[in-house]
């Protein structure tokens, strides 16, 4: 290709790149200015860990995409959530602060939820919650996404996926390491890097840290005059030893400490919601997306002190390999927020604090044949126990009338709720591997006892009102209660799955590889805690899910191994898929405007007031999932990487019965106008053949470096495209725009990769395109009409930012 068309290819971007990971390289690739090679060697080969064995990715039977370490620096990824620009289909976000969430093959998923995530997440092989593992990346060696149900190799199952983490481990031969730092126009910065240092040819450690800081989502708060921030620090120590060829253990130790305060973005008019009384007092100002904006009066902090201890040990006994690894975690996340995001209420700390401890062990056992022939197997053992109780506190005020706060026309309420977590998961597995010539059949089972005991305690008080006539408001003394936040007899439940799958493989030669695969997948279901009293047991308690998936694939390596090319067409079934429904407005029996479970029967038509509040439920619903991805990633030559990934899924309910906003009785989701309740249960139910997650079907990533050697120097461009087309979201009543992020780079690298200093831009094209939105304005609802804040609450891509990074290898 002329060196004119090089340019303009790579400046093009998506025009002239075509699939799979990141800038996909092989274990060692020849540096971009090593001396001229023939063409024929210039190939790029990718090894995964994803069915617990080091092997290539064209002999995986399963569709997998990877990032490397070498690829994080490069395209400035140092949020564990930023993989997603490199993964089609794969959407990780954090709608508040404070819960991450992962969304995989149309799947997505609510940590509040309480049940297992759709995705799991591992960290060097052990599961690990999101909320710490999102937090900060580096010093890593390589990111995979298992697409998929999971529930053979690996400890816990899960039904659309896994992500596997594995960091930088010590290297026995020669001190190695390597540093980078970068800094952006918005006032964000990232200081990362790790050292080995071998002491001898069977002891070495490696040491890496992290000092990172930025804008979150880059909003500011008009209320508080101050802007979203985080601040993360992060240490990480690995002891390697060796103490002969066939014992190998590796100790690490991570710490990390992040502080962040990620306020809410709002776009809408405003409105004053008191202005029935008079009041001409507004929630703030008109907001448009460009605008990042929030009216939040009160704080909006999360702090997350974490420790981790991991051990893997392999002992190899000639015909199999004995392997461990366990960890321990604990991990202490703080919060302290206020709830009325929008500021439906002005003048009111709608507060919230609280902490959650993470304390998990965990511990796994395997036992691997080391047979090169015919046949081989595993044995293994997993277990995990999760303790520690969550304490929350906050304001269940209940309010009579839309009127200034200054008059008092509400009954203060505060609460607090202990939830202690007591889980426990022991499974078994088998698995196996026949090789007949060309095919190849391989599968496994696992048998897991899943117990969980959920139990929280609600305690209640108020200082009671005095009494307003004119709306005949009786006085109400004050009170104190103490309530079970989670029925006695939902409180404990059971579980023993059969998981697992398998797999035909046929390799007519070996850069061909087409395969046929089948996985079952289970999650157990949750009891809701500090749900309203008086509310049905559907909404309390979910039932499990049961998911089965059917995979076609086929993999290949064409041009002497220069390109690497997979599609792959699967179809998934979900009986009983688990799903979050936020802000369902309900009606129960009335305490003082709250519930009880004393008091006439609920009559939606007459109940004063026809809404209670909002409350976040749980609920079942069948599923089926279908779609495609392809990919192509290679080297075509030693001056041009390009990697480009598509997929394509279609995931929607199955006729589905579901809780719902449902303001204008049609049976359709609506979220303004003045809430009421429509059936007769405690919150309105609508009919779906919606999408399981507010994702677009298609989505598409891309990226490519093309680099000019001259002398000791090679100077380089590089670009990042992620696009997500428009789609209507039937959750939140919303048109979504299209979405094209483009991330642009332009650089210079020294002799042997030594150092590399790059200029970026992100978001070059700046679109400012909302990615998350709820279902109509935010309120506050009274017995006399609501608040209304005049925002819809939402997130939104981050604004143009461009970068200086600086990196040096040695």
């Amino acid at each position: 290709m002329p060196m004119k068309s090089r340019i303009l290819c790579a400046l093009a971007g998506a025009s002239c790149l075509a699939t799979f990971p990141a800038l996909a390289q092989s274990a060692a690739p020849a540096p971009s200015d090593a001396p001229a090679a023939p063409e024929a060697a210039v190939q790029n080969e990718i090894v995964v860990t994803a069915t617990r064995r080091s092997e290539s990715l064209r002999h995986v039977p399963m569709s997998v995409n990877v990032t490397t370490g070498d690829q994080l620096q490069k395209l400035n990824l140092f949020d564990a959530k930023d993989i997603q620009q490199v993964t089609p289909g794969l959407e990780l976000t954090n709608t508040s602060g404070r819960n991450n969430t992962t969304s995989l093959r149309g799947i997505s998923f609510d940590p509040d939820q309480g049940t297992g995530p759709a995705v799991q997440v591992y960290l060097n092989e052990i599961p690990t919650d999101a909320q710490t593992v999102y937090t900060a990346l580096y010093d890593v060696a390589q990111i995979e996404v298992l697409r998929g149900p999971q529930g053979t190799l690996r400890g816990l199952s899960s039904p659309a996926g896994a992500i596997t983490i594995r960091t930088r481990r010590p290297d026995f031969d020669a001190v190695s390491g390597s540093v980078q730092a970068t800094a952006t126009s918005r006032a964000g910065y990232n200081v990362q890097g790790g050292i080995s240092l071998p002491f001898s040819e069977t002891f070495a450690i490696r040491a890496a840290a992290l000092v990172d800081g930025n804008r979150l989502n880059q909003v500011y708060n008009v209320s508080r005059k101050e802007r979203s921030r985080s601040r993360t620090e992060s240490a990480r120590l690995t002891l390697g030893w060796k103490p002969n060829a066939d014992l190998t253990a590796y100790l690490t130790y991570q710490y990390l400490e992040s502080d962040s305060s990620q306020y809410g973005q709002v776009v809408g008019a405003g409105n004053a919601p008191a202005a029935l009384f008079g009041d001409p007092t507004r929630s703030g100002p008109a907001a448009t997306v460009g605008d990042y904006l929030s009216v939040t009066e009160g704080p909006a902090r999360f702090q997350n002190h974490t420790h981790i201890i991991n051990l893997a040990a392999d002992w190899n006994l000639g015909p199999a390999t004995l392997s461990f690894v366990g960890a321990h975690q604990f991990s202490k996340l703080q919060f302290d927020r206020d709830q009325d995001v929008a500021n439906a209420v002005p003048g009111y700390n709608n507060l919230q604090n609280g902490s959650v401890p993470y304390k998990v062990d965990t511990a796994e056992l395997r036992l691997s044949s080391n047979n090169a022939g015919i046949w081989n197997w595993g044995l293994g053992a997993f277990y995990s126990k999760q303790t520690g109780t969550t304490v929350s506190a906050q304001r269940s005020d209940s309010f009579f009338a839309p009127a200034p706060i200054a008059m008092g026309l509400y009954l203060p309420i505060n609460s607090v709720a202990t939830v202690p977590v007591n889980s426990e998961t022991l499974s078994f597995n088998a698995t196996s591997r026949l090789s007949l010539g060309q095919f190849r059949l391989e599968g496994g089972l696992r048998y897991s006892i899943l117990r969980k005991i959920q139990t929280a305690t609600i305690d209640v008080t108020s200082p009671g009102f005095a009494g307003f006539a004119p709306f005949g408001i009786p006085a109400i003394p004050s009170f104190t209660l103490q309530q079970p936040g989670i029925p006695a007899a939902l409180q404990k439940t059971v579980d023993r799955p059969l998981t697992g799958g398998a797999s035909l493989s046929w390799e007519p030669t070996d850069t061909l590889t087409l395969y046929v695969a089948y996985a079952h997948s289970f999650r157990s279901g949750s009891a809701a805690v500090a749900v309203p009293l008086g509310i049905s047991n559907d909404l309390i308690l979910t039932h499990p899910e049961k998911t089965d998936s059917v995979e076609v694939g086929v993999k290949a390596a064409v041009l002497d191994h220069r390109l690497n090319l997979s599609l792959a067409g699967y179809y998934q079934k979900y009986d009983g898929f688990l799903s979050r429904f936020d802000g369902i407005s309900y009606n129960c029996r009335d305490f003082f405007g709250s519930c009880n479970n004393a008091g006439p029967p609920i009559n939606n038509a007459t109940d004063n007031p026809a809404v209670n509040g909002a409350f976040p439920f749980n609920y079942n619903g069948n599923a089926t999932v279908k779609g495609i991805e392809g990919t192509i990633d290679g080297r075509p030559t030693r001056f041009w990487d390009f990697s480009l990934s598509a997929s394509y899924t279609h995931g929607r309910y199955d006729n589905a019965l579901l809780p719902c906003n449902d303001y204008n009785g049609d049976g359709v989701p609506d979220g303004n106008g003045a809430p009421r309740i429509t059936g007769s249960g405690n919150v309105s139910y609508c009919r779906s053949n919606g999408r399981l997650a507010e994702i677009p079907d298609f989505s598409l990533s891309a990226n490519s470096e093309l680099r000019f050697p001259v002398g000791e120097l090679t100077p380089f461009v590089r670009g990042l495209v992620n696009y997500r087309p428009g789609f209507f979201a039937e959750r939140s009543s919303y048109d979504f725009e299209s979405r094209t992020l483009l991330n642009a780079y332009i650089g210079i690298r020294g002799k042997d990769k030594r150092w590399e200093l790059t200029v970026f831009a992100k978001n070059l094209l700046n679109q400012q395109r909302i990615t998350n939105i709820s279902l109509g304005n935010a309120i506050q609802s009274t017995s006399f009409g609501p608040y209304d804040s005049g925002y819809r609450t939402i997130n939104a891509m981050n604004p143009r930012e461009f970068g200086l990074s600086l990196s040096f290898n040695w």
